[in-house]
């Protein structure tokens, strides 16, 4: 018997050994296949640089494909270098994620880069010295076309057809602001559209007609600049492929990443969807499909299988509608609750309080997110009024809402904290406080003009909003304002605070995230990009310097070195090929 037991007690012990020796070889397995993998080549590294993302700083980055895999330090991911592993030494410059443009007109931005340049132009005479070389340059350009120019260049605010005329007398030219809501035509242009002063306004649009003799002087504003279209030549279907490849290498060239464009239309989409199927569209696209007065539910019916087709793409989608719900402050259309400085006219926002709530809860319950351009005080709380009530109406959407209002360039101090009790995105363009003639001490120029002192001091209250617990986000509207965002970090970071307003600057972190991580989430994609952990998207800028240590004191003192895209470089700056 005594025999019987040792033997069982021997055969336990022996079980007991095999299933830990046998745990122990699986386990050993099992990690020796993680380490093979861990182990194995990246495509290429970013080595001795200081990388910022997600509140760390880190110096090295392993890419596998089109993701990361690897962040930490440069000893440890060495290991990671294979014979074919591209190889870029950041030399302590700051690496930070691509840069995503919350709000861009990325089309019109390409086929603006073949017109004439009138971005940043200070006075008249500057203004025409550039037009005519120009016109000078093309002479078989059956029409002379620019964009850029500020109101505060002109005396009074607005130019006028004559000035024009100086310059390009032969034929037609159309001279877009800088805001895209207003247009400076010569008599050519008027005459071919025939415009004359029996031409009536049309809605929610002005033709600028002179006090005294009632013709027009050249001006048009908001929908009054359609009128143009019939005559216009359209961009051919050449035209635009070439502009959109224009418009990607720009923003290669400017660390641009990813774009939120804020309008579109199928037939622009197609566009997109063909150069993505081509390996051409370098740069992640989440595109806006734009609504107009009179929307419907047929309309809302062609929208959804729009979206149904394109998908949840990582480099080209849609799930977003913009809606333009005023126009803007130099020209006095924008809404405003009280009139504009020294005038009787308030503005008039595009769309009826019951309009804009019709539409937005008829998006809202359909599952869309909403961007809203409302510039003016009384249009923003209209657009948080029909917000919260679309809330209130409809159950919350899978996804769940992230709608955003865009711009909001003045706002009455009532409604800062909604943004933060609503859920409701802030979605703004820092260099329209240089173009609005605020970043100063003491503003003057058509934008605070308009306004007087009280309500400019409210001007672009980013800070005041996030304060307040509202989410923003940052872009550039161009072709409005530069594309570069550099540009906007600098701004941010530097802000010049008149006289009688709350400090809007942020810290050059923040900064930073308002163009990588902040626009990831005001699009539904910060589980893919946004920040520089392993399992995002391989989208990373190298920039000259390391921008942290050394906040730009001018718009122009960091630039771009490297852009990596999807795991591949798509631009080096000249002196970093040398």
């Amino acid at each position: 018997m005594r025999t019987l037991r040792l033997t069982r007690t021997r055969l336990r012990r022996s079980a007991v050994l095999l299933i830990v020796i046998g745990g122990v070889t699986l386990l050993s397995l099992r990690l020796g296949a993680q380490r093979g993998t861990d182990a194995a080549p990246a495509d290429m590294l970013i080595l001795n640089g200081k990388v910022y993302s997600a509140g760390t700083v880190n110096e090295a980055i392993a890419i596998r494909g089109r993701t990361i895999v690897g962040v930490g330090r440069t000893q440890d991911l060495e290991r990671l270098r294979g014979p074919r592993t591209e190889v870029i030494d950041a030399r302590g410059r700051a690496v930070v994620p691509g840069f995503n443009d919350s709000h861009v007109h990325f089309l019109s931005g390409g086929l603006g880069l073949r017109d004439v340049d009138l971005a940043g132009v200070a006075s008249l005479r500057e203004a025409q010295d550039k037009i005519r070389v120009f016109a000078q340059a093309k002479p078989d350009e059956p029409w002379v076309r620019g964009r850029g120019w500020l109101y505060s260049a002109f005396p009074g605010g607005l130019p006028a057809k004559e000035q024009l005329n100086e310059v390009v007398p032969d034929r037609p030219a159309i001279m877009v602001a800088y805001d895209g809501h207003t247009t400076w035509v010569n008599s050519k242009a008027l005459q071919v559209a025939g415009i004359t002063g029996a031409t009536p306004d049309p809605v929610n649009g002005i033709i600028v007609k002179d006090p005294k003799t009632g013709e027009p002087t050249g001006v048009l504003k908001e929908a009054a600049q359609s009128l143009l279209n019939r005559v216009v030549p359209r961009p051919t279907e050449a035209d635009r492929r070439s502009a959109l490849r224009a418009a990607v290498a720009e923003a290669n060239r400017l660390g641009v990443t990813s774009i939120q464009n804020a309008s579109g239309s199928a037939d622009e989409f197609k566009l997109y969807a063909d150069a993505k199927a081509a390996g051409d569209l370098k740069v992640r696209t989440y595109s806006a499909l734009s609504i107009s007065p009179g929307f419907s539910e047929a309309d809302a019916d062609r929208f959804d299988a729009v979206r149904k087709l394109y998908g949840d793409d990582p480099v080209f989608r849609t799930g977003i509608v913009k809606i333009m719900a005023d126009g803007v402050i130099e020209s006095r259309t924008a809404g405003m609750l009280a009139p504009y400085a020294g005038v009787a006219i308030s503005g008039n926002p595009n769309y009826s309080t019951a309009e804009l709530d019709r539409i937005i809860a008829m998006m809202d319950k359909r599952g869309w997110q909403i961007m809203v351009h409302a510039i003016g005080d009384r249009t923003i709380r209209m657009t948080l009024d029909a917000f919260e009530r679309a809330i209130a109406a409809n159950p919350t959407p899978p996804r769940g809402r992230r709608h955003r209002i865009e711009h909001i360039e003045t706002i009455d101090a009532a409604d800062i904290p909604r943004f933060g009790k609503l859920g409701v995105i802030a979605s703004q363009q820092p260099m329209h406080v240089v173009l609005g003639d605020m970043n100063m001490s003491k503003p003057s120029g058509p934008w605070p003009d308009n306004l007087g002192t009280e309500r400019a001091s409210r001007a672009w209250n980013w800070k005041s909003i996030r304060d307040a617990g509202g989410r923003i986000t940052f872009g550039s509207d161009w072709a409005v304002a530069p594309l570069d965002p550099l540009q906007g970090i600098w701004l941010v970071t530097t802000r010049v605070t008149p006289t009688g307003m709350r400090d809007q600057k942020l810290p050059i972190a923040m900064a930073i995230d308002g163009y990588t991580a902040w626009p990831a989430y005001a699009s539904f994609d910060e589980q893919r990009k946004g920040t520089l952990v392993p399992g995002m998207l391989a989208d990373i800028v190298v920039l000259s310097r390391d921008i942290v240590a050394q906040p730009p004191a001018k718009a122009t003192d960091v630039v771009v070195d490297v852009t990596i895209f999807d795991g591949s470089v798509v631009y080096r700056r000249q002196e970093e090929r040398k």
